[in-house]
């Protein structure tokens, strides 16, 4: 995608990586909409940003609906779709009572940008240039085994976005795969104060130059995330599954 010029909708960007996405998508002279759950949270974006946005919960079918007809109508210009909104729990298997956290993450991880990007596609292929942002995760491609919906809802994604570029060869849309590390968000508790964890501010910004550099990348991989990314190409993907899961729990959340 082009770094500039482009009409943005973030659903899921009210705090930590999509929030910093947005406001430098926004100071590179893009209009950027996000969405968000808490009325109230948006209403404090709005007020400190200046960003465009939309109450949305990507758990529910209806609201994905709803609001994608409130975006499209209100900004007729959208050309690109970021799918950020994505939960990450610690699960036992070994123990009862992991499974609604398991159907939890796997709604909002994999049916919530399933939802969007059935909601905007069509909109979206109307655009002479248009962009799908998907956000996968470094533990698609080596597990962090407290978190294994997680990892699977992300390996997931990365086939997903392999399988709709494939699909939509040949259209105005693109598809952008974007593969996190481990971030200082809130995404698991403990994870803002990890020393293991890449801090947002840095992230946010390589993530940033790597769009400017490569506007026409399929993959946006930082240099934190090519331990992962690249184990099983290397020949060493039991080391770095061994290295992962020795760091804390909490620390490795991406």
């Amino acid at each position: 995608m082009n770094i500039t010029g482009n009409t943005v909708f973030i659903p899921g960007a009210t705090s930590g990586i999509g929030l910093a996405l947005a406001l430098r998508l926004q100071a590179k002279g893009n209009t950027v909409v996000v969405g968000g759950r808490r009325a109230e949270l948006l209403d404090r974006i709005a007020a400190e940003h200046g960003l465009g946005t939309v109450r949305i919960d990507t758990a529910d079918p209806t609201s994905v609906r709803e609001a994608a007809a409130d975006v499209v109508a209100r900004y007729p210009d959208l050309n690109v779709l970021v799918a950020m909104a994505g939960i990450m729990r610690v699960e036992d298997w070994r123990s009862p009572g992991f499974l609604t956290d398991a159907e939890e993450i796997v709604t909002t991880n994999l049916l919530g940008p399933i939802r969007l990007v059935a909601a905007f596609v069509e909109h979206l292929r109307s655009r002479p240039d248009a962009t799908i942002v998907t956000v996968s995760s470094g533990l698609a491609f080596a597990p962090l085994k407290v978190t294994p919906t997680y990892n699977a809802t992300k390996a997931a994604i990365h086939m997903l976005s392999e399988s709709l570029r494939l699909q939509l060869e040949g259209t105005s849309v693109k598809v952008t795969e974007l593969v996190p590390p481990a971030v200082r968000t809130s995404l698991l508790p403990g994870q803002e104060e990890s020393a293991f964890a890449m801090p947002l501010d840095e992230f946010a910004d390589e993530v940033i130059g790597l769009l400017e550099a490569q506007p026409d990348a399929q993959e946006i991989l930082v240099d934190r995330v090519k331990f992962l990314w690249y184990s099983e190409a290397r020949g060493d993907y039991g080391q770095v599954v061994a290295a992962l899961n020795a760091a804390d729990p909490h620390a490795a959340a991406r």
